[in-house]
């Protein structure tokens, strides 16, 4: 893989950073739970297709008490792509050299009142440059408070970019999360963004606005984890959070872009298939 320029570089440098200020909050909710649960770090590395070194990544992924399977990931992958997948990525058609870098996270919990999170957030080069990402709740129990709360969080950080943001990509997140055969959303939402242009001047502000999506999901995140992580349940809810995880794995293997990006550029199958939860049920 080429060196780093700048603006790689420092997409880099923030998605890791933001890795390690995520997972050490997780850690301190399994202390406050009396777990001493703490990530596991799996380094990998990413052979390209024309089979020059293509970059690689970390897989975190931690079990305890309160956080039943989750998993922080950061890559930073490049090289060609194949001349077929290259047709579906904006620039690669021109020149199939490609650079991406992210985060990606899913969190299943083990109380069915604390609901499922995904955030992923990713800068991506050809011949252009964007940004792209979001986040999105998905609670097997519905709580109207904690979806109030996930979206007035995200609204003020898209507020403070463009007024535009939110409706856009609120509503991009309910088109995208949805699961067409069974004609049900994955979850109650949040935001969605992609191809976020971030060539010329506008690196910096759709970087900073990148950057705010990832501080939202850590502010608000963890203050429903620990409103709802003490709730007595039962085996009805138990239930419930078996089926809701059913659906979720069938939008992940189906619809999900992420997972066919990964797939299609040959990274870690483990680090892909993180999102699927430990157990599920079709009934």
């Amino acid at each position: 893989m080429t060196p780093l320029d700048p603006q790689q570089q420092a997409a880099r440098d923030w998605f890791e950073s933001l890795r390690d200020r995520i997972c050490a909050e997780f850690e301190a909710i399994e202390r406050e739970a009396g777990s001493d649960a703490s990530f596991d770090y799996i380094p990998w590395d990413r052979t390209d297709e024309s089979g020059e070194p293509g970059g690689g990544g970390v897989r975190g992924q931690m079990t305890g008490d309160v956080f039943e399977k989750v998993g922080v990931n950061v890559s930073t992958v490049g090289g060609t792509f194949s001349e077929e997948f290259a047709k579906a990525i904006p620039g690669a058609e021109e020149d199939p050299r490609f650079f991406a870098t992210g985060i990606s996270l899913v969190a299943h919990m083990r109380n069915p009142h604390v609901p499922a999170v995904h955030m992923n957030t990713r800068f991506l080069t050809t011949t252009k440059r964007w940004f792209g990402g979001g986040a999105d709740l998905n609670p097997a129990l519905p709580k109207p408070q904690d979806t109030e709360d996930f979206h007035a969080r995200l609204r003020a950080a898209c507020a403070a970019h463009d007024p535009t943001y939110y409706d856009r990509f609120s509503k991009w997140a309910e088109d995208y999360f949805w699961l067409p055969h069974r004609n049900v959303a994955r979850g109650v939402g949040g935001i969605f963004y992609d191809r976020l242009e971030a060539e010329g001047d506008k690196f910096e502000p759709h970087f900073a606005f990148t950057r705010d999506v990832g501080e939202a999901f850590l502010d608000i995140f963890p203050q429903i984890v620990r409103r709802r992580m003490n709730e007595e349940y039962d085996e009805a809810d138990l239930g419930s959070l078996l089926d809701f995880r059913g659906r979720y794995v069938e939008f992940n293997l189906l619809y999900d872009r992420g997972t066919l990006f990964g797939l299609k550029t040959g990274g870690n199958i483990d680090a892909i298939l993180m999102s699927l939860p430990p157990l599920a049920r079709w009934t």
